[in-house]
């Protein structure tokens, strides 16, 4: 198996990891997994689930197991994950230090789920959940957001995740989605009016800086699991969220 494509992670994290989560479950009485299975396997049958989102049964007829066990595997070992990779995600203010930061929201789609309307985004047209993501100029991760509502516009979850405050004296650069805010972001052509030369030469040069965060954006959502339609328990997703979060720090090497 090509653990990097199917994973995410390179065949030497995995072993890392591994050794991690081993070292955590030897104070448990009880294995977390079923026992017919090993805890390396277990770990990577857990990351091709959570990177490629296939359904459970999928996954079991690629490793000979059967869709229950996957859904045993998979409860067990990802709380484990998170555990063991808990400190790969750093704090945003160090972070960012010494840095030219970007930033971008984007949605964690669940579907329409009954009792949670506000999830709708009328402007991306699908509920989900909304998370900012925070990049360097070279598109490397520095940190992304609790989730919250995908009704929420950018410039709200903007200021409801505390960055609007945290990234205050730091040189921000957003999307035309972050107005009235300290962050530098495109000049928008007036009403009846057109941009001077100057402002569209600014606006190019904005946008190219802003490529950097897309491409970031682009490799979370490698994680498919938060990409392609979330469909497990609604109220497990920001914890989900979090591991994803700590997982793509540690394959960056964080």
């Amino acid at each position: 198996m090509r653990y990097q494509s199917t994973t995410g992670l390179a065949a030497d994290q995995i072993q890392e990891l591994v050794a991690r989560i081993w070292q955590i479950i030897q104070c448990h009485e009880n294995q977390a997994w079923p026992p017919t299975v090993g805890l390396y396997r277990a770990v990577v049958i857990t990351l091709v689930y959570v990177r490629q989102n296939l359904n459970q049964a999928a996954v079991g007829d690629l490793f000979g197991v059967s869709q229950s066990t996957v859904s045993r595997i998979y409860r067990g070992i990802l709380p484990l994950i998170g555990q063991a990779l808990c400190l790969h995600i750093p704090n945003l203010k160090e972070a960012i230090r010494g840095r030219l930061v970007l930033v971008d929201g984007t949605d964690v789609p669940t579907g329409n789920r009954a009792g949670h309307e506000d999830n709708f985004s009328g402007k991306r047209r699908r509920a989900g959940l909304n998370i900012q993501v925070a990049a360097d100029t070279e598109g490397g991760l520095l940190g992304i957001s609790a989730p919250l509502p995908g009704s929420m516009h950018d410039r709200k979850a903007f200021a409801e995740c505390d960055w609007e405050d945290l990234l205050a004296e730091t040189s921000v650069i957003g999307a035309p989605a972050y107005p009235g805010t300290h962050t530098i972001t495109p000049r928008k052509k007036p009403k009846g009016g057109e941009l001077s030369a100057g402002d569209k030469v600014n606006n190019k040069f904005i946008s190219s800086l802003r490529s950097a965060v897309e491409r970031c954006i682009a490799h979370i959502k490698n994680w498919k699991m938060i990409a392609t339609g979330y469909r497990g328990r609604l109220s497990e997703l920001p914890n989900i969220i979090r591991i994803i979060t700590s997982l793509e720090f540690y394959r960056l090497g964080w």
